[in-house]
């Protein structure tokens, strides 16, 4: 294919010469509008002899090179003329003829400027509208129709849902993909009353079924006690609290120009993929001593979340997810409900993603932002050692909140991003929704003789073991793109002569880590502290500037490494990876995941051992979760949280909110108490 071939139409141009002219005013780092969505599906649309078979797989903007993002802020900083914004593009990955394509186009000349035919291992992720179709067409299939009928079931009340099967091994895959069902009888909670045994293959290139299973039957779970929803419940009710009310007098205390925001003495971007779900860009923070902004967090986003479900089983082997690069993150989002999902002083963000045409499809208040306090204690002291005083100074703690939730199946996931005046970065995630559940044959423990790979929860229902493993890309800049990692351990020293009647101390062993297999971290074997230090800047008293690691819950892989799941998910071997910033290096899971086999990975790229120390930097971080599911999970699951945070160590001269006041109090000269 011609790499320069441009869609010359003169319709087209006429269409999209408003767009043109308000390019100039979008961020380079904005995500794709829906008018450049409609550019993108408009181009690709003819450049095949035939669009019939062609979708939309992945559509997002082809970020311009990191330098020229530098360039084009240094100058849109500085007093002298700034440069114009570094070009538009977008890439699309589509599929044509069972052959997937990856495409550039530039939306300025509204011309394709690289085509590429990807061969390999993996394919895209799905999409909604080939999931819908796929999990349709058991209905019209017959032995489907008789497992339906076997089971007295009514037809109209089945639900199905398309699950991808990974890879085992074999030599030749094709898109592949298991209908599972659910009978969503007297219940929303379809997922509480599962088909065990019954599945179907779906090729989704032919959209055909070709293989069916109906291996057994067992009980469909009842109904009862599965609802969720606050109009089909019944009283009792509880627990019970009083009314709470949040509110800001004067508005709210940051401001928003597009994707970009400003609050107290941060500033940052907000950016949306398709895939990655969120994306933090260009946060840098306002020191108040050096009057000035300085860089901290160049872009963070997860790249990647791999579920693997514990049942070996032949209904259940295969469910080890990939949530971002099989099921996309960014297109789970979920419209965020008002007052529940977020506080009422929340500002809201809309997302476009380009469905499986390339239409734009719109998620309404994909991102909620809002200054949250709660009663927090961001420094206090009471001194009562000086004489007849007694002086107790105490500071309220605000931080800015961007949060989203994606919900992929039956797990609803809450990921925010917490900006704190102090320099704190807290991620935090939050996972609720409804577990993955497998219908038994048993109803109480006693009766259980064999492994079933998880929790009796509710009679004939069993909550399956699981792990979460979220994984974040981090590029930090610290005052700059140059940075090293440290790992300083902390080591017990033994006393070895007599001058103290200690006999021990611990202290502190820095090593700057040289290359990518220095840098490879499994957490909890011993206390460290994990930094990312410009080395070229130090502090008036001679430290290296910084930020810090605070991990967050550590677990660790227990699939052996062999085994195929773990082969696809080997980012998770470790907890920290530190690689030389690379733009193509973005998926850790790989580009294609898939159906992948582990060889686009970063333990594949990570083999290289390329030299890290005083280099641009990335550092992967993965936090995990084994969930042992109990009954309190059940029927759906009460948020359970965790995060890390990333903390200013030798950053600041001194404590960079020293002189920070609390908040005015909010006075209701309406209101009344009531005694």
């Amino acid at each position: 294919m011609d790499a320069t071939t441009k869609v010359t139409l003169f319709s087209i141009l006429m269409l999209f010469w408003s767009h043109a002219e308000c390019n100039h005013l979008l961020h380079p780092l904005d995500p794709l509008t829906p008018s450049e969505l409609n550019l993108v599906r408009t181009i690709v649309q003819n450049f095949y002899p035939t669009s019939q078979n062609l979708t939309f797989h992945y559509v997002g903007l082809d970020e311009p090179n990191k330098p020229e993002i530098l360039k084009w802020l240094s100058s849109n900083n500085s007093k002298i003329k700034p440069k114009p914004r570094p070009p538009r593009r977008a890439f699309a990955v589509v599929r044509f003829q069972k052959q997937s394509h990856e495409i550039t186009v530039d939306l300025s000349t509204h011309s394709i400027v690289s085509t590429k035919d990807c061969e390999g291992n993996g394919n895209p992720m799905l999409t909604f509208g080939e999931q819908a179709v796929a999990s349709q067409l058991p209905f019209s299939y017959e032995p489907f129709k008789e497992s339906l009928k076997k089971r007295g079931l009514n037809t109209s009340q089945v639900v199905c849902a398309c699950f991808t099967i990974g890879w085992f091994g074999e030599g030749k895959t094709k898109r592949n993909v298991k209908v599972k069902c659910y009978y969503a009888n007297d219940t929303a909670n379809l997922y509480a009353r599962p088909l065990e045994g019954v599945a179907a293959v779906v090729d989704l290139d032919d959209m055909k079924i070709v293989g069916y299973n109906d291996r057994y039957v067992v009980p469909v779970p009842k109904a009862e006690g599965t609802e969720y929803r606050a109009s089909k419940l019944k009283p009792p009710f509880g627990p019970k609290h009083k009314g709470i009310a949040v509110t800001q007098d004067g508005g709210p205390g940051f401001t928003k120009d597009g994707h970009s925001v400003s609050w107290a003495n941060w500033n940052f971007h907000v950016g949306f993929d398709i895939r990655a779900g969120p994306i933090i860009s260009l946060a840098s923070i306002y020191d108040l001593q050096k009057q000035r902004h300085r860089r901290v967090l160049y872009k963070g986003f997860i790249p990647e979340l791999f579920v693997p479900y514990q049942d070996p089983t032949e209904e259940w082997y295969y469910t080890t997810y990939f949530d971002s690069g099989e099921y996309g993150f960014g297109q789970s989002m979920s419209s965020l409900q008002p007052l529940n999902d977020c506080p009422p002083n929340a500002a809201f963000i809309d997302a476009y993603y380009a469905g499986s045409d390339g239409t734009p499809v719109k998620i309404a208040n994909a991102f909620c932002i809002f200054e949250k306090y709660a009663g927090d204690i961001m420094w206090r002291h009471t001194e009562i050692s000086i004489p007849n005083e007694v002086i107790t100074e105490a500071r309220s703690d605000v931080s800015l909140v961007v949060r989203i939730v994606s919900t992929v199946g039956n797990y609803d996931y809450v990921i925010d991003w917490e900006f704190k005046p102090n320099g704190c970065i807290k991620i935090g995630v939050g996972l609720t929704g409804i577990l993955g559940l497998k219908a038994g044959t048993y109803t109480n423990t006693d009766q259980i003789k064999e492994d079933i790979y998880g929790t009796l929860i509710a009679d004939n229902t069993i909550g399956i073991y699981h792990d979460h493993f979220f994984t974040y890309y981090l590029d930090l800049d610290i005052d700059g793109e140059a940075n090293s990692f440290v790992k300083s351990n902390l080591e017990t020293v033994r006393v070895k002569d007599d001058t103290t009647p200690r006999k021990s101390y611990w202290t502190v062993v820095s090593e700057t880590a040289k290359t990518e297999a220095d840098a490879k971290i499994n957490l909890g074997s011993k206390p460290s502290e994990l930094l990312v230090v410009n080395p070229n800047k130090k502090t008036k008293q001679g430290n290296k500037i910084g930020y810090r690691l605070l991990p967050g819950p550590v677990a660790h892989p227990l699939l052996l490494n062999d085994d195929y799941p773990q082969i696809r998910a080997a980012f998770t071997n470790y907890n920290v990876w530190v690689t030389p910033y690379n733009k193509s290096e973005k998926w850790v899971g790989g580009s294609y995941v898939d159906r992948s086999r582990g060889d686009d990975t970063i333990a594949i790229w990570s083999l290289r051992d390329r030299e890290i120390e005083n280099k641009d930097i990335v550092l992967w971080y993965t936090m995990g979760f084994h969930h042992v599911p109990s009954q309190e999970d059940y029927p759906i699951m009460p948020t359970l949280s965790g995060g890390f945070e990333l903390r200013p160590t030798n950053f600041f001269e001194r404590n960079p909110v020293l002189k920070t006041k609390s908040p005015k109090p909010v006075h209701f000269p309406n209101c009344t108490s009531q005694h």
